[in-house]
């Protein structure tokens, strides 16, 4: 009877310790690392997907034109100013022609003295001509001597050099006008085509080297979107193919285009592919050159196959897959993924069928010996 007060202390203690370590128990398999993982299910359906593509691009003109001298020299003026419309012939500026006008009056003058020659030289050949016909005559009447006629035609022949040497000259000069002409006309900056001034590069008085750009003009009806498409995701891409078109300006409004042309060329460093994509009508009032815009493109509508969100495929030990979920349990299951659209919905090409069940996003990481609970939503996951 001695021992009576111990065991009543031990059956106190066990009572006491037995529902601690049941709530111990409970907690652990609830809340702590044997809880089970709440995720969230989605069930494979045969879908056919619209697939599209997204790229970045940026606004160009397709037609530039850099307006400068063909001379090294100083800039006189300036007609036209940045955002203006200009046709084609217009003056848009002027180079200072420095002495050339003075050298154009005295070649001028040199060519009327030449001509003034000209005349003089015609007009002893013709009066030597004149007096060689008349010496001939008189010796056919044998009133003069066969030298006086020899002398006369020696005349007529100098006359003719003369008159011969003068014409080349006269040649020679108006040809060295013509070119001092020409040099005056290259000073014009003179606009090749209609079209949108987009950079002034210099100011009136900056001198320039020959082909330096003074005035940058484009071809407003030239322009397009040149975009980078990624080369993983640009099954599909090909010309002609519809555009939705979104200036970062205009981010509510979607102008529609068309692909105009895919680059030979793609980037080997960014790993993306080139495209032009052209507006179905130009924009008014016309975008900046080199604004940022976004690019989607509607593929062909593909043919019916299993879907899943892209959130539920994970990368495990270099396998892409998903986790399916087979009466309460987990497994990791591989598949070979399709094209995906811009939804996020991903076509399987194998690995799974109509009717799984698979998790789509989960509360934690998981693994084929989790223990999972299935709820609707899980809090601070976007769903």
């Amino acid at each position: 009877m001695k021992r009576l007060p111990f065991q009543k202390r031990t059956l106190a203690l066990i009572a006491i310790l037995l529902p601690l370590l049941a709530l111990f128990i409970h907690v652990t398999l609830r809340s702590g690392p044997l809880a089970p993982v709440s995720v969230v299910l989605a069930t494979v359906e045969n879908k056919s997907l619209s697939p599209s593509l997204f790229g970045i691009g940026t606004v160009e003109a397709r037609y530039t034109y850099k307006i400068g001298p063909t001379a090294a020299g100083r800039v006189k003026v300036l007609e036209v100013q940045v955002g203006e419309n200009v046709e084609a012939g217009q003056v848009l500026g002027e180079m200072d022609p420095v002495d050339l006008d003075e050298r154009i009056k005295v070649q001028d003058a040199t060519v009327k003295r030449v001509e003034a020659q000209l005349k003089e030289a015609q007009t002893r050949k013709e009066y030597a001509q004149t007096q060689t016909l008349r010496y001939e005559q008189l010796l056919e009447v044998r009133s003069t001597s066969e030298e006086e006629l020899l002398s006369k035609k020696q005349d007529l022949r100098i006359a003719e050099a003369g008159l011969t040497a003068t014409r080349e000259e006269l040649a020679r000069v108006r040809a060295e006008r013509e070119v001092l002409e020409s040099q005056r006309k290259d000073l014009l900056l003179i606009s090749p085509v209609d079209g949108l001034v987009v950079s002034r590069d210099v100011e009136p008085g900056t001198t320039v080297v020959a082909g330096q750009s003074v005035i940058e003009l484009i071809d407003p009806s030239s322009i397009w979107v040149n975009v980078r498409f990624d080369q993983i995701r640009a099954h599909g891409l090909r010309v002609d193919l519809p555009a939705h078109i979104r200036l970062r300006s205009q981010p509510d409004h979607i102008q529609p285009g068309h692909v105009l042309r895919i680059e030979p060329l793609a980037d080997a460093v960014t790993e993306e592919i080139l495209a032009k994509v052209v507006f179905q009508q130009i924009p008014d009032p016309l975008p900046p050159i080199g604004e940022l815009t976004e690019i989607t493109l509607t593929l062909p509508t593909l043919e019916e196959a299993p879907v899943v969100p892209n959130a539920a495929i994970h990368l495990i030990d270099g396998r892409m897959g998903v986790w399916l979920v087979t009466d309460d349990a987990l497994h990791f299951t591989p598949i070979t993924p399709g094209i995906a659209d811009l939804d996020g919905q991903v076509q399987v090409r194998d690995g799974l069928q109509a009717g799984d069940q698979i998790v789509v996003y989960s509360e934690h990481s998981l693994h084929n010996y989790s223990r999972i609970q299935v709820v609707e939503n899980i809090p601070g996951v976007i769903s």
